[in-house]
């Protein structure tokens, strides 16, 4: 199996310098790239897996809304959702209207139980809201701007997980923090040797690559330990859960 990581960026300007991709193979990692713009990105993607279907493919973004929203919005499978994004997608990001908040003067207006997905209620206690699009840490640009290469994805036949029955190729959401566990990685020296502590026999090379932003230590150490659970990402299946099937679902190792 290939394990595809890619470490999303939603910024509009210069995106090409933050996203990047990273690739493990037998356990071993392959290649730390960056330099393509998101639809560059979704493209190479799409030529690796023509020769090998049997990929698997992590994005750091969240897949969908609350159910609440997507309910009052009458989207009622996950591709309305993205193909509302495709076409409504920059309009929100640039009113930043309710639901959405984080920009100067924009307070998040919602209690937790509105702001977050389930999947995030469950298990990702540093999550942050997909609503919110400014501000630190915020990932709900990058979100809205990923969705629409979804819909693009699964018009490749992709399966998208846990919304589709999974075949290959696939694709998952994971969430960095959940795979490499707590770490400083804004602090190079704590990144270095938190690859070389973990993974010393990875290339030297790439180690080092992976050491020199926060982007490629996400993107690397994601497809290192996707890598390590391989056999439960070749047996997933689709949800019956309603709100996992239009919220979505971040993978996390078993």
């Amino acid at each position: 199996m290939r394990v595809l990581a890619v470490d999303w960026s939603g910024k509009r300007k210069r995106a090409e310098e933050f996203l990047w991709l990273a690739e493990a193979r037998d356990g071993e990692l392959v290649s730390l790239q960056n330099g393509r713009s998101r639809h560059e990105l979704v493209r190479h993607v799409l030529a690796l897996v023509e020769a090998d279907p049997e990929t698997v493919v992590g994005f750091d973004f969240a897949f969908s809304f609350p159910k609440w929203w997507c309910d009052a919005q009458r989207w009622h499978r996950v591709e309305d959702v993205w193909a509302a994004m495709a076409t409504d997608g920059e309009s929100l990001l640039d009113a930043c209207e309710s639901p959405f908040w984080g920009r100067p003067g924009k307070p998040n207006p919602h209690p937790i139980d509105r702001s977050y997905r389930r999947t995030e209620r469950d298990g990702n206690q540093t999550a942050k809201s997909v609503f919110q699009i400014g501000g630190a840490g915020a990932v709900g640009t990058g979100s809205i701007r990923g969705m629409p290469h979804l819909r693009t994805l699964a018009q490749h036949e992709f399966s998208v997980w846990p919304f589709t029955s999974t075949g290959w190729p696939r694709v998952v959401e994971i969430y960095p923090r959940a795979l490499t566990g707590p770490v400083n990685k804004s602090n190079w020296g704590k990144r270095h040797a938190f690859l070389h502590e973990r993974f010393p026999a990875q290339p030297a090379t790439l180690l080092e690559r992976a050491a020199g932003s926060e982007d490629a230590f996400d993107a690397a150490v994601s497809a290192l330990v996707m890598g390590q659970h391989q056999d439960q990402l070749a047996t997933l299946s689709a949800t019956a859960d309603p709100y996992f099937a239009i919220e979505g679902k971040v993978w996390r190792p078993g």
